[in-house]
């Protein structure tokens, strides 16, 4: 997860609807969030290199004091997965206690649990074709 904050440092948010072009697609997040402070930081990564160790072909802040709902658009159909976390004091990285564990709530596309770290991509994957949604759970 600490890749996912480094990455996350230099993001805008994307808010409104994000039409797709002809022949590309688009996913739309629904977060549920257990606290309405700081942000929900996401990234979309469009393979398994990618997912492990790589670089996200977008990435979006959004403020969880509303509808926390993060769009991405203008993607080719394929195999996508999410990870995201709510920064929950506004700091703009991951907060983790003295053993390296997580303090803040995270999760991954489809809801996936990990086993000693993130999800692995194979539970978090989730194929786009058009406009694709997905409600998270952030815990």
């Amino acid at each position: 997860m600490l890749s996912i904050a480094a990455a996350l440092l230099l993001l805008t948010a994307q808010t409104g609807p994000v039409a797709p072009r002809d022949g590309e697609s688009s996913v739309v997040i629904t977060f549920e969030t257990g606290a309405s402070t700081g942000s929900v930081m996401v990234v979309l990564y469009d393979s398994e290199a990618a997912y492990e160790d790589g670089p996200p072909v977008a990435q979006a802040v959004v403020p969880a004091s509303g509808p926390v709902v993060a769009r991405f658009g203008n993607l080719p159909a394929g195999d996508y997965a999410v990870k995201a976390f709510h920064d929950i004091d506004g700091d703009g990285r991951m907060n983790k206690n003295p053993f390296g564990m997580p303090v803040e709530p995270y999760a991954f596309s489809n809801n996936a649990v990990g086993n000693m770290g993130p999800a692995r991509w194979a539970a978090a994957r989730f194929p786009v074709s058009g406009e694709t949604a997905q409600t998270i759970s952030i815990r």
